[in-house]
Protein backbone atom coordinates (compact mmCIF):
# COMPACT_ATOMS: atom_id res chain seq x y z
CA UNK A 1 0.00 0.00 0.00
CA UNK A 2 1.26 3.44 -0.91
CA UNK A 3 1.15 5.51 2.29
CA UNK A 4 -0.03 9.08 2.00
CA UNK A 5 1.51 10.35 5.18
CA UNK A 6 5.17 10.33 4.20
CA UNK A 7 7.73 12.30 6.13
CA UNK A 8 7.90 15.12 3.61
CA UNK A 9 4.12 15.48 3.34
CA UNK A 10 2.89 14.66 6.82
CA UNK A 11 2.12 18.18 7.97
CA UNK A 12 0.47 19.20 4.73
CA UNK A 13 -1.75 16.14 4.81
CA UNK A 14 -3.84 17.60 7.64
CA UNK A 15 -5.24 20.27 5.37
CA UNK A 16 -4.02 19.54 1.85
CA UNK A 17 -5.43 17.56 -1.06
CA UNK A 18 -5.23 13.79 -1.09
CA UNK A 19 -3.19 11.98 -3.69
CA UNK A 20 -4.81 10.23 -6.62
CA UNK A 21 -6.70 7.06 -5.67
CA UNK A 22 -4.70 3.89 -5.23
CA UNK A 23 -6.57 0.83 -6.50
CA UNK A 24 -10.32 0.61 -6.94
CA UNK A 25 -12.86 0.88 -4.18
CA UNK A 26 -15.31 -1.01 -6.37
CA UNK A 27 -12.92 -3.97 -6.68
CA UNK A 28 -12.40 -4.25 -2.92
CA UNK A 29 -15.73 -3.43 -1.28
CA UNK A 30 -18.33 -3.85 -4.00
CA UNK A 31 -20.45 -0.82 -4.84
CA UNK A 32 -18.57 2.27 -6.02
CA UNK A 33 -20.45 4.91 -4.04
CA UNK A 34 -19.31 7.85 -1.94
CA UNK A 35 -17.33 7.21 1.23
CA UNK A 36 -16.85 9.38 4.32
CA UNK A 37 -14.86 9.65 7.54
CA UNK A 38 -15.76 11.98 10.42
CA UNK A 39 -13.27 12.00 13.29
CA UNK A 40 -11.73 14.18 15.97
CA UNK A 41 -8.50 15.18 14.20
CA UNK A 42 -7.60 15.94 10.57
CA UNK A 43 -4.66 13.52 10.62
CA UNK A 44 -7.02 10.70 11.57
CA UNK A 45 -9.51 11.65 8.86
CA UNK A 46 -6.75 11.64 6.26
CA UNK A 47 -5.56 8.22 7.43
CA UNK A 48 -9.08 6.82 7.13
CA UNK A 49 -9.54 8.29 3.66
CA UNK A 50 -6.21 6.88 2.52
CA UNK A 51 -7.31 3.42 3.57
CA UNK A 52 -10.62 3.86 1.75
CA UNK A 53 -8.78 5.05 -1.37
CA UNK A 54 -6.70 1.90 -1.26
CA UNK A 55 -9.78 -0.31 -1.27
CA UNK A 56 -10.28 -0.65 2.45
CA UNK A 57 -13.59 -1.18 4.19
CA UNK A 58 -15.24 1.05 6.78
CA UNK A 59 -13.77 -1.19 9.48
CA UNK A 60 -10.27 -0.90 7.99
CA UNK A 61 -10.58 2.89 7.87
CA UNK A 62 -11.83 3.07 11.45
CA UNK A 63 -8.87 1.04 12.72
CA UNK A 64 -6.33 3.15 10.81
CA UNK A 65 -7.95 6.41 11.92
CA UNK A 66 -8.03 5.34 15.55
CA UNK A 67 -4.38 4.25 15.51
CA UNK A 68 -3.58 7.81 14.41
CA UNK A 69 -5.85 9.31 17.09
CA UNK A 70 -3.83 7.44 19.72
CA UNK A 71 -0.84 9.45 18.53
CA UNK A 72 -2.26 12.92 17.91
CA UNK A 73 -5.09 12.89 20.49
CA UNK A 74 -3.56 10.80 23.31
CA UNK A 75 -5.64 12.58 25.93
CA UNK A 76 -8.77 10.90 24.63
CA UNK A 77 -8.05 7.34 23.47
CA UNK A 78 -5.45 4.98 22.15
CA UNK A 79 -4.15 1.42 22.14
CA UNK A 80 -3.71 1.59 25.93
CA UNK A 81 -7.48 1.82 26.28
CA UNK A 82 -10.53 0.25 24.68
CA UNK A 83 -13.89 1.01 23.13
CA UNK A 84 -17.10 -0.11 21.52
CA UNK A 85 -17.62 -0.53 17.79
CA UNK A 86 -21.00 -0.89 16.11
CA UNK A 87 -20.80 -2.22 12.55
CA UNK A 88 -23.26 -2.46 9.66
CA UNK A 89 -22.72 -4.80 6.70
CA UNK A 90 -24.63 -3.56 3.65
CA UNK A 91 -24.52 -6.93 1.92
CA UNK A 92 -26.80 -8.66 4.42
CA UNK A 93 -28.03 -5.81 6.63
CA UNK A 94 -26.42 -7.26 9.76
CA UNK A 95 -25.50 -5.11 12.76
CA UNK A 96 -22.85 -6.32 15.21
CA UNK A 97 -21.86 -4.83 18.55
CA UNK A 98 -18.15 -5.35 19.27
CA UNK A 99 -17.45 -5.00 22.98
CA UNK A 100 -13.82 -3.98 23.38
CA UNK A 101 -14.20 -2.77 26.95
CA UNK A 102 -11.27 -3.21 29.30
CA UNK A 103 -11.54 -5.82 32.06
CA UNK A 104 -10.45 -5.81 35.68
CA UNK A 105 -7.44 -8.07 36.32
CA UNK A 106 -7.83 -11.25 38.33
CA UNK A 107 -6.26 -9.55 41.33
CA UNK A 108 -8.86 -6.75 41.43
CA UNK A 109 -10.88 -6.54 44.66
CA UNK A 110 -14.30 -4.99 45.31
CA UNK A 111 -12.85 -2.62 47.94
CA UNK A 112 -9.71 -1.54 46.08
CA UNK A 113 -10.93 2.06 45.79
CA UNK A 114 -11.63 2.37 49.53
CA UNK A 115 -9.18 3.57 52.18
CA UNK A 116 -8.31 1.72 55.38
CA UNK A 117 -11.42 3.13 57.08
CA UNK A 118 -13.73 1.94 54.31
CA UNK A 119 -14.27 5.44 52.89
CA UNK A 120 -14.03 6.12 49.16
CA UNK A 121 -10.72 7.46 47.94
CA UNK A 122 -10.98 10.78 46.14
CA UNK A 123 -11.48 10.54 42.38
CA UNK A 124 -7.98 11.67 41.45
CA UNK A 125 -6.53 9.41 44.14
CA UNK A 126 -8.21 6.51 42.33
CA UNK A 127 -7.14 7.68 38.87
CA UNK A 128 -3.44 8.02 39.58
CA UNK A 129 -2.93 4.45 40.75
CA UNK A 130 -2.16 1.12 39.14
CA UNK A 131 -5.52 -0.11 40.38
CA UNK A 132 -7.31 2.17 37.91
CA UNK A 133 -5.82 0.47 34.82
CA UNK A 134 -7.95 -2.11 33.04
CA UNK A 135 -6.54 -4.65 30.61
CA UNK A 136 -5.94 -2.63 27.39
CA UNK A 137 -8.32 -3.94 24.75
CA UNK A 138 -8.17 -1.79 21.61
CA UNK A 139 -5.78 -4.06 19.70
CA UNK A 140 -7.88 -7.16 20.38
CA UNK A 141 -10.94 -5.17 19.31
CA UNK A 142 -9.20 -4.20 16.06
CA UNK A 143 -8.50 -7.86 15.35
CA UNK A 144 -12.07 -9.02 16.04
CA UNK A 145 -13.52 -6.36 13.76
CA UNK A 146 -10.93 -6.90 11.03
CA UNK A 147 -11.59 -10.65 10.98
CA UNK A 148 -15.29 -9.97 10.30
CA UNK A 149 -15.18 -6.85 8.14
CA UNK A 150 -11.63 -6.23 6.92
CA UNK A 151 -10.78 -5.88 3.22
CA UNK A 152 -7.09 -4.92 3.33
CA UNK A 153 -4.28 -6.92 4.93
CA UNK A 154 -3.91 -6.29 8.68
CA UNK A 155 -0.40 -4.87 8.36
CA UNK A 156 -1.45 -2.07 5.99
CA UNK A 157 -3.86 -0.54 8.50
CA UNK A 158 -1.04 0.76 10.70
CA UNK A 159 1.12 2.38 8.03
CA UNK A 160 -0.39 5.88 8.31
CA UNK A 161 0.12 5.97 12.09
CA UNK A 162 3.63 4.53 11.87
CA UNK A 163 4.70 7.08 9.24
CA UNK A 164 3.18 9.94 11.21
CA UNK A 165 4.78 8.84 14.48
CA UNK A 166 8.19 8.68 12.79
CA UNK A 167 7.88 11.95 10.85
CA UNK A 168 6.09 13.92 13.55
CA UNK A 169 2.71 15.62 13.92
CA UNK A 170 1.85 19.20 14.79
CA UNK A 171 0.67 19.62 18.37
CA UNK A 172 -2.87 20.98 18.25
CA UNK A 173 -4.31 23.78 20.40
CA UNK A 174 -6.59 21.30 22.21
CA UNK A 175 -3.72 18.99 23.15
CA UNK A 176 -1.67 21.93 24.43
CA UNK A 177 -4.60 23.35 26.39
CA UNK A 178 -5.43 20.04 28.06
CA UNK A 179 -1.81 19.49 29.01
CA UNK A 180 -1.77 22.88 30.67
CA UNK A 181 -5.06 22.24 32.50
CA UNK A 182 -4.44 18.67 33.58
CA UNK A 183 -1.11 19.34 35.26
CA UNK A 184 -2.92 21.59 37.73
CA UNK A 185 -4.96 18.69 39.15
CA UNK A 186 -2.83 15.59 38.43
CA UNK A 187 0.79 14.48 38.37
CA UNK A 188 1.06 14.16 34.59
CA UNK A 189 3.97 16.60 34.51
CA UNK A 190 5.74 14.77 37.36
CA UNK A 191 5.45 11.16 36.26
CA UNK A 192 8.72 10.19 34.53
CA UNK A 193 6.90 8.24 31.82
CA UNK A 194 4.78 11.21 30.76
CA UNK A 195 6.74 14.30 31.79
CA UNK A 196 9.54 13.84 29.27
CA UNK A 197 7.16 13.30 26.38
CA UNK A 198 4.49 15.91 27.11
CA UNK A 199 6.47 18.50 29.10
CA UNK A 200 9.90 19.00 27.52
CA UNK A 201 11.77 21.68 29.45
CA UNK A 202 9.04 21.46 32.09
CA UNK A 203 6.34 23.12 29.99
CA UNK A 204 3.43 21.71 27.97
CA UNK A 205 4.18 20.97 24.33
CA UNK A 206 3.65 24.28 22.50
CA UNK A 207 1.04 24.57 19.76
CA UNK A 208 2.57 23.76 16.39
CA UNK A 209 5.48 21.77 17.77
CA UNK A 210 6.33 18.83 15.53
CA UNK A 211 6.32 15.86 17.92
CA UNK A 212 7.63 12.44 16.99
CA UNK A 213 6.90 9.24 18.90
CA UNK A 214 9.34 6.55 17.81
CA UNK A 215 8.40 4.23 20.67
CA UNK A 216 4.79 4.22 19.46
CA UNK A 217 5.94 3.58 15.89
CA UNK A 218 7.95 0.57 17.03
CA UNK A 219 4.99 -0.87 18.90
CA UNK A 220 2.68 -0.45 15.92
CA UNK A 221 5.28 -1.96 13.60
CA UNK A 222 5.46 -5.07 15.75
CA UNK A 223 1.67 -5.31 15.91
CA UNK A 224 1.48 -4.88 12.14
CA UNK A 225 4.13 -7.54 11.48
CA UNK A 226 3.41 -10.04 14.24
CA UNK A 227 -0.28 -9.55 15.00
CA UNK A 228 -2.02 -8.75 18.33
CA UNK A 229 0.03 -11.35 20.20
CA UNK A 230 2.98 -8.96 19.97
CA UNK A 231 1.02 -6.56 22.16
CA UNK A 232 -0.36 -9.05 24.67
CA UNK A 233 2.86 -10.96 25.31
CA UNK A 234 6.60 -10.38 25.24
CA UNK A 235 8.36 -7.06 25.80
CA UNK A 236 5.36 -4.81 25.11
CA UNK A 237 3.32 -6.68 27.72
CA UNK A 238 6.23 -6.39 30.15
CA UNK A 239 6.30 -2.62 29.67
CA UNK A 240 2.55 -2.41 30.27
CA UNK A 241 2.91 -4.40 33.49
CA UNK A 242 5.80 -2.16 34.55
CA UNK A 243 3.59 0.90 34.12
CA UNK A 244 0.75 -0.69 36.08
CA UNK A 245 3.17 -1.68 38.86
CA UNK A 246 4.46 1.82 39.51
CA UNK A 247 3.71 3.53 42.83
CA UNK A 248 1.45 4.85 44.21
CA UNK A 249 -0.85 1.88 44.86
CA UNK A 250 0.58 -0.51 42.28
CA UNK A 251 -1.95 -2.53 40.35
CA UNK A 252 -2.26 -6.31 40.21
CA UNK A 253 -2.31 -6.85 36.43
CA UNK A 254 -0.21 -9.75 35.19
CA UNK A 255 0.86 -11.13 31.82
CA UNK A 256 -1.82 -13.77 32.27
CA UNK A 257 -4.45 -11.02 32.43
CA UNK A 258 -3.17 -9.54 29.17
CA UNK A 259 -2.98 -12.89 27.40
CA UNK A 260 -6.48 -13.85 28.54
CA UNK A 261 -8.23 -10.75 27.20
CA UNK A 262 -10.92 -11.35 24.58
CA UNK A 263 -13.40 -8.89 23.04
CA UNK A 264 -17.01 -10.02 22.83
CA UNK A 265 -19.36 -9.77 19.86
CA UNK A 266 -22.80 -9.00 21.27
CA UNK A 267 -26.28 -8.38 19.92
CA UNK A 268 -26.99 -4.70 19.44
CA UNK A 269 -29.79 -3.07 21.43
CA UNK A 270 -32.35 -1.73 18.94
CA UNK A 271 -35.72 -0.04 19.16
CA UNK A 272 -38.18 1.99 17.09
CA UNK A 273 -38.37 5.76 16.91
CA UNK A 274 -40.86 7.55 14.66
CA UNK A 275 -40.62 4.93 11.93
CA UNK A 276 -36.84 4.53 12.21
CA UNK A 277 -34.85 1.76 13.91
CA UNK A 278 -32.15 2.93 16.32
CA UNK A 279 -29.35 0.57 17.40
CA UNK A 280 -26.64 1.00 20.02
CA UNK A 281 -24.43 -0.95 22.42
CA UNK A 282 -25.72 -3.43 25.03
CA UNK A 283 -24.31 -3.69 28.57
CA UNK A 284 -21.81 -3.00 29.94
CA UNK A 285 -22.48 0.08 27.82
CA UNK A 286 -25.65 2.14 27.81
CA UNK A 287 -27.54 1.60 24.55
CA UNK A 288 -30.53 0.56 26.63
CA UNK A 289 -30.76 4.18 27.83
CA UNK A 290 -30.58 5.50 24.24
CA UNK A 291 -33.43 3.24 23.10
CA UNK A 292 -35.48 3.77 26.25
CA UNK A 293 -35.19 7.56 26.24
CA UNK A 294 -36.26 7.75 22.59
CA UNK A 295 -39.21 5.51 23.43
CA UNK A 296 -40.12 7.80 26.31
CA UNK A 297 -39.96 10.88 24.08
CA UNK A 298 -42.32 9.20 21.62
CA UNK A 299 -44.69 8.27 24.47
CA UNK A 300 -44.65 11.78 25.92
CA UNK A 301 -44.96 13.51 22.51
CA UNK A 302 -46.37 11.04 19.95
CA UNK A 303 -46.75 13.74 17.30
CA UNK A 304 -43.14 14.88 17.55
CA UNK A 305 -41.27 17.63 19.35
CA UNK A 306 -40.21 21.05 18.14
CA UNK A 307 -36.98 22.94 18.64
CA UNK A 308 -38.43 25.09 21.42
CA UNK A 309 -38.66 25.08 25.22
CA UNK A 310 -41.57 22.65 25.24
CA UNK A 311 -39.79 20.20 22.94
CA UNK A 312 -36.56 20.37 24.90
CA UNK A 313 -38.60 19.98 28.11
CA UNK A 314 -39.93 16.67 26.82
CA UNK A 315 -36.39 15.58 26.02
CA UNK A 316 -35.27 16.57 29.53
CA UNK A 317 -38.09 14.66 31.21
CA UNK A 318 -37.34 11.53 29.19
CA UNK A 319 -33.65 11.82 30.04
CA UNK A 320 -34.38 12.10 33.75
CA UNK A 321 -36.33 8.85 33.64
CA UNK A 322 -33.91 6.98 31.41
CA UNK A 323 -30.75 8.04 33.22
CA UNK A 324 -32.25 7.00 36.58
CA UNK A 325 -32.89 3.51 35.25
CA UNK A 326 -29.49 3.30 33.56
CA UNK A 327 -27.63 4.34 36.70
CA UNK A 328 -29.46 1.77 38.80
CA UNK A 329 -29.50 -1.35 36.60
CA UNK A 330 -26.80 -1.26 33.93
CA UNK A 331 -23.52 -3.08 34.54
CA UNK A 332 -21.62 -5.99 33.01
CA UNK A 333 -24.39 -8.45 32.12
CA UNK A 334 -21.90 -11.33 32.21
CA UNK A 335 -21.71 -10.76 35.99
CA UNK A 336 -25.08 -9.35 37.06
CA UNK A 337 -28.58 -9.72 35.58
CA UNK A 338 -29.42 -6.58 33.59
CA UNK A 339 -33.09 -6.39 32.52
CA UNK A 340 -32.29 -5.09 29.03
CA UNK A 341 -35.41 -6.40 27.27
CA UNK A 342 -37.67 -5.21 30.08
CA UNK A 343 -36.16 -1.70 30.19
CA UNK A 344 -36.98 -1.16 26.50
CA UNK A 345 -40.26 -3.10 26.41
CA UNK A 346 -43.12 -0.90 25.09
CA UNK A 347 -45.30 -1.74 28.09
CA UNK A 348 -42.63 -0.66 30.54
CA UNK A 349 -41.79 2.48 28.59
CA UNK A 350 -45.47 3.45 28.62
CA UNK A 351 -45.67 2.88 32.37
CA UNK A 352 -42.39 4.71 32.96
CA UNK A 353 -43.63 7.71 30.96
CA UNK A 354 -46.52 8.04 33.42
CA UNK A 355 -43.90 8.59 36.15
CA UNK A 356 -42.85 11.85 34.51
CA UNK A 357 -41.93 14.23 37.29
CA UNK A 358 -42.55 17.99 37.51
CA UNK A 359 -39.66 20.01 36.03
CA UNK A 360 -38.01 20.83 39.35
CA UNK A 361 -38.27 17.37 40.90
CA UNK A 362 -35.88 14.40 40.55
CA UNK A 363 -37.03 10.90 39.67
CA UNK A 364 -36.26 7.53 41.19
CA UNK A 365 -35.39 4.42 39.21
CA UNK A 366 -38.37 2.52 37.89
CA UNK A 367 -39.08 -1.17 38.43
CA UNK A 368 -39.58 -3.10 35.19
CA UNK A 369 -39.92 -6.36 37.11
CA UNK A 370 -42.92 -5.04 39.04
CA UNK A 371 -44.54 -3.59 35.92
CA UNK A 372 -44.05 -6.54 33.57
CA UNK A 373 -43.79 -9.61 35.80
CA UNK A 374 -45.28 -8.65 39.16
CA UNK A 375 -41.84 -9.38 40.61
CA UNK A 376 -40.15 -6.22 41.93
CA UNK A 377 -36.41 -6.08 41.29
CA UNK A 378 -35.39 -2.52 42.15
CA UNK A 379 -34.48 -3.38 45.75
CA UNK A 380 -31.96 -6.00 44.61
CA UNK A 381 -29.46 -3.28 43.81
CA UNK A 382 -28.25 -0.16 45.56
CA UNK A 383 -27.71 3.04 43.57
CA UNK A 384 -24.11 4.26 43.61
CA UNK A 385 -22.53 6.78 41.28
CA UNK A 386 -19.40 6.15 39.25
CA UNK A 387 -17.97 9.34 37.81
CA UNK A 388 -16.99 9.07 34.15
CA UNK A 389 -14.51 11.62 32.83
CA UNK A 390 -14.30 12.94 29.28
CA UNK A 391 -11.11 11.36 27.88
CA UNK A 392 -12.94 9.76 24.96
CA UNK A 393 -13.29 10.06 21.16
CA UNK A 394 -15.81 9.05 18.51
CA UNK A 395 -15.46 8.45 14.79
CA UNK A 396 -18.00 7.54 12.11
CA UNK A 397 -17.22 5.89 8.76
CA UNK A 398 -19.23 4.87 5.69
CA UNK A 399 -17.41 3.12 2.85
CA UNK A 400 -18.15 2.92 -0.88
CA UNK A 401 -20.20 -0.26 -0.45
CA UNK A 402 -22.45 1.35 2.14
CA UNK A 403 -20.90 -0.47 5.11
CA UNK A 404 -20.68 1.63 8.25
CA UNK A 405 -18.85 1.84 11.56
CA UNK A 406 -19.67 3.89 14.66
CA UNK A 407 -16.67 3.65 16.98
CA UNK A 408 -16.40 5.24 20.43
CA UNK A 409 -13.07 4.70 22.19
CA UNK A 410 -11.51 5.94 25.41
CA UNK A 411 -8.78 5.99 28.01
CA UNK A 412 -11.43 7.44 30.42
CA UNK A 413 -9.81 10.44 32.14
CA UNK A 414 -7.93 12.92 29.94
CA UNK A 415 -4.53 11.19 29.64
CA UNK A 416 -5.95 8.13 31.41
CA UNK A 417 -4.04 6.94 34.46
CA UNK A 418 -1.29 9.52 33.80
CA UNK A 419 1.08 6.64 32.96
CA UNK A 420 2.67 5.66 29.65
CA UNK A 421 4.12 2.43 28.30
CA UNK A 422 6.08 2.29 25.04
CA UNK A 423 4.77 5.62 23.80
CA UNK A 424 1.06 5.20 24.59
CA UNK A 425 -1.14 6.22 27.52
CA UNK A 426 -2.50 3.56 29.86
CA UNK A 427 -6.21 3.90 30.68
CA UNK A 428 -7.90 4.43 34.03
CA UNK A 429 -11.15 2.74 33.01
CA UNK A 430 -11.56 0.84 36.26
CA UNK A 431 -12.57 4.08 37.96
CA UNK A 432 -15.81 3.68 35.97
CA UNK A 433 -16.71 1.02 38.52
CA UNK A 434 -18.56 2.18 41.61
CA UNK A 435 -15.99 2.69 44.36
CA UNK A 436 -18.36 1.32 47.01
CA UNK A 437 -19.35 -2.32 46.45
CA UNK A 438 -22.47 -2.23 48.64
CA UNK A 439 -24.61 0.27 50.46
CA UNK A 440 -26.29 -0.74 53.73
CA UNK A 441 -25.72 -4.35 52.83
CA UNK A 442 -27.29 -4.06 49.38
CA UNK A 443 -24.93 -4.82 46.47
CA UNK A 444 -24.14 -2.28 43.77
CA UNK A 445 -24.53 -3.70 40.25
CA UNK A 446 -21.48 -1.85 38.92
CA UNK A 447 -19.11 -2.91 41.73
CA UNK A 448 -15.55 -4.05 41.01
CA UNK A 449 -14.97 -7.75 40.34
CA UNK A 450 -12.11 -9.70 38.77
CA UNK A 451 -12.60 -10.09 35.01
CA UNK A 452 -15.56 -7.71 35.00
CA UNK A 453 -16.07 -4.85 32.56
CA UNK A 454 -16.98 -1.48 34.12
CA UNK A 455 -20.17 0.21 33.04
CA UNK A 456 -19.77 2.74 30.24
CA UNK A 457 -21.75 5.57 28.70
CA UNK A 458 -20.09 5.10 25.32
CA UNK A 459 -23.04 4.67 22.96
CA UNK A 460 -22.19 4.61 19.26
CA UNK A 461 -25.44 4.68 17.29
CA UNK A 462 -26.66 3.46 13.90
CA UNK A 463 -30.09 4.52 12.62
CA UNK A 464 -32.03 2.79 9.84
CA UNK A 465 -35.05 4.01 7.87
CA UNK A 466 -38.39 2.24 7.49
CA UNK A 467 -37.01 0.17 4.60
CA UNK A 468 -34.01 -0.99 6.63
CA UNK A 469 -31.54 1.25 4.83
CA UNK A 470 -28.72 2.94 6.72
CA UNK A 471 -29.75 6.48 7.61
CA UNK A 472 -27.41 7.78 10.30
CA UNK A 473 -24.09 7.06 12.03
CA UNK A 474 -23.36 9.05 15.18
CA UNK A 475 -21.77 9.12 18.61
CA UNK A 476 -19.74 11.29 20.97
CA UNK A 477 -17.25 11.44 23.82
CA UNK A 478 -18.24 13.22 27.01
CA UNK A 479 -18.40 10.93 30.07
CA UNK A 480 -21.89 10.15 31.28
CA UNK A 481 -23.21 13.00 29.11
CA UNK A 482 -22.46 10.93 25.99
CA UNK A 483 -25.99 9.54 26.05
CA UNK A 484 -27.49 13.03 25.96
CA UNK A 485 -25.09 14.32 23.31
CA UNK A 486 -25.75 11.41 20.99
CA UNK A 487 -29.52 11.55 21.46
CA UNK A 488 -29.46 15.26 20.62
CA UNK A 489 -28.21 14.52 17.13
CA UNK A 490 -30.90 11.87 16.58
CA UNK A 491 -33.78 14.15 17.57
CA UNK A 492 -32.14 17.08 15.79
CA UNK A 493 -32.19 15.22 12.47
CA UNK A 494 -35.44 13.25 12.89
CA UNK A 495 -37.67 15.58 14.95
CA UNK A 496 -36.28 19.01 14.10
CA UNK A 497 -35.56 18.18 10.45
CA UNK A 498 -32.02 19.55 10.61
CA UNK A 499 -28.91 18.72 8.61
CA UNK A 500 -26.25 16.60 10.26
CA UNK A 501 -24.11 19.67 11.03
CA UNK A 502 -27.00 21.74 12.33
CA UNK A 503 -27.99 18.88 14.66
CA UNK A 504 -24.43 18.63 16.01
CA UNK A 505 -24.34 22.41 16.47
CA UNK A 506 -27.45 22.40 18.68
CA UNK A 507 -26.84 23.33 22.31
CA UNK A 508 -26.03 20.40 24.56
CA UNK A 509 -28.64 19.74 27.24
CA UNK A 510 -28.09 17.03 29.86
CA UNK A 511 -30.55 15.87 32.51
CA UNK A 512 -28.83 13.18 34.49
CA UNK A 513 -30.60 14.40 37.59
CA UNK A 514 -30.93 18.07 38.51
CA UNK A 515 -30.06 20.82 37.80
CA UNK A 516 -30.29 20.44 34.06
CA UNK A 517 -26.97 21.25 32.40
CA UNK A 518 -27.28 23.52 29.38
CA UNK A 519 -24.60 24.90 27.11
CA UNK A 520 -24.88 28.64 27.61
CA UNK A 521 -22.69 29.62 24.66
CA UNK A 522 -24.93 27.85 22.14
CA UNK A 523 -28.34 27.94 23.75
CA UNK A 524 -30.57 30.79 22.54
CA UNK A 525 -31.70 33.08 25.33
CA UNK A 526 -35.29 32.28 24.43
CA UNK A 527 -34.65 28.60 25.14
CA UNK A 528 -32.99 29.34 28.49
CA UNK A 529 -35.81 31.67 29.48
CA UNK A 530 -38.46 29.24 28.28
CA UNK A 531 -37.05 26.30 30.23
CA UNK A 532 -36.71 28.47 33.34
CA UNK A 533 -40.32 29.60 33.01
CA UNK A 534 -41.39 25.96 32.76
CA UNK A 535 -39.65 25.36 36.09
CA UNK A 536 -36.45 23.55 35.10
CA UNK A 537 -33.47 24.43 37.32
CA UNK A 538 -30.54 25.14 34.99
CA UNK A 539 -26.78 24.97 35.30
CA UNK A 540 -25.58 27.12 32.41
CA UNK A 541 -21.93 26.06 32.79
CA UNK A 542 -22.40 22.51 31.55
CA UNK A 543 -22.61 20.64 28.29
CA UNK A 544 -19.55 21.80 26.35
CA UNK A 545 -17.52 18.58 26.26
CA UNK A 546 -19.11 16.81 23.32
CA UNK A 547 -17.16 15.62 20.29
CA UNK A 548 -19.95 14.47 17.98
CA UNK A 549 -19.06 13.03 14.58
CA UNK A 550 -22.06 12.20 12.46
CA UNK A 551 -22.90 10.94 8.98
CA UNK A 552 -26.41 11.04 7.49
CA UNK A 553 -27.23 9.05 4.35
CA UNK A 554 -29.76 11.10 2.46
CA UNK A 555 -30.83 11.84 -1.13
CA UNK A 556 -28.30 9.42 -2.55
CA UNK A 557 -25.36 11.08 -0.84
CA UNK A 558 -23.51 11.39 2.45
CA UNK A 559 -23.91 14.36 4.76
CA UNK A 560 -21.22 14.71 7.41
CA UNK A 561 -20.74 16.75 10.57
CA UNK A 562 -17.84 17.41 12.93
CA UNK A 563 -18.34 18.93 16.35
CA UNK A 564 -17.04 22.54 16.43
CA UNK A 565 -16.35 22.13 20.14
CA UNK A 566 -13.29 20.02 19.30
CA UNK A 567 -10.88 19.76 16.36
CA UNK A 568 -12.66 17.27 14.15
CA UNK A 569 -13.16 17.21 10.42
CA UNK A 570 -15.23 15.42 7.81
CA UNK A 571 -13.55 13.94 4.74
CA UNK A 572 -15.31 12.49 1.71
CA UNK A 573 -14.39 10.46 -1.34
CA UNK A 574 -16.84 10.94 -4.19
CA UNK A 575 -18.30 8.05 -6.15
CA UNK A 576 -16.45 7.17 -9.35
Amino acid sequence: MRVLLLATAVLAAACGDLAEPVGSLEDEVGRDGPAMVAAANPYAVDAGLEILRSGGSAADAAIAAHAVLGLVEPQSSGIGGGGFMLTYAAEDGSVLAFDGRETAPEGALPDMFLDADGSELGFFERVQTGHSIGVPSAIALYQAVHERHGALPWSELFEPAISLAEAGFEVSPRLHELLDRIRRVTSLDENPSTAEYFFPDGEPLPVGTVRTNHAYARVLRRIADEGPEAFYSGTIAEQIIAGVSEAPRPGTMTKADLEAYRPVIREAVCGPYRGYRVCSMPPPSSGTAVVQILGLIEQLAPDGIDNDASGWGTFIDAMKLGYADRDHYVADADFVPVPVADLIAPEYIAARARERAPPGEPVAPGDPGAVLHDEPIRARWALADAGEATGTTHLSVVDAAGNAVAFTASVEMPFGSQRMASGFILNNQLTDFAATPNIDGVPVANAVAAGKRPRSSMTPVLVFDADGNLFMVTGSPGGNSIIAYTLKTVIGVIDFGLSAQAAVDLPNVIARGLPVQIERERAPQALIDGLSELGYPLDERGGENSGLHTIVVRDGGLEGAADPRREGRVGQLDAH
